[in-house]
C-alpha cells in the first residue's frame, strides 16, 4: 500500500513540461514616456502677439513643453504644478500678456 501511495506521489510531482521551441517571449517593457521640462525663456517671443493654435503650438515647442494652456482673464484654473506645462497667459483682446511654466 505504502508502494502504491509513493507511486501515485511521484507521478504527481512530475516536472512541468519545458515550453515548445519558437514559444512566444515574454512582451518587452512599453518604451517610457518622454519626460519634459518646460523654460518659458523659449515662449517670451509670443508676449504681445494674438494668441492663435498655431502661436500656442510654437511657444510650447520653443519652450521645450509637453502641454500648454491658454489662461483667459478671471478663469479658474487647476493649481497644481505640473513642470512640463506651458501656460500662455491672455488679455480680455486675446493678446498674450505672460508666459509660464506651471
Amino acid at each position: 500500500m505504502t508502494l502504491a501511495t509513493a507511486a501515485l506521489l511521484a507521478a504527481c510531482a512530475a516536472p512541468a513540461p519545458a515550453p515548445a521551441p519558437g514559444a512566444a517571449a515574454p512582451a518587452p517593457a512599453a518604451p517610457a514616456e518622454p519626460v519634459f521640462q518646460c523654460n518659458a525663456e523659449g515662449a517670451r517671443f509670443a508676449v504681445g502677439q494674438q494668441v492663435t493654435p498655431q502661436l500656442e503650438a510654437a511657444a510650447r515647442a520653443r519652450a521645450g513643453a509637453g502641454t500648454a494652456r491658454v489662461l483667459k482673464p478671471n478663469q479658474a484654473v487647476t493649481m497644481e504644478l505640473n513642470p512640463g506645462r506651458l501656460n500662455i497667459s491672455v488679455d480680455a483682446r486675446g493678446r498674450v500678456k505672460d508666459v509660464h511654466c506651471g
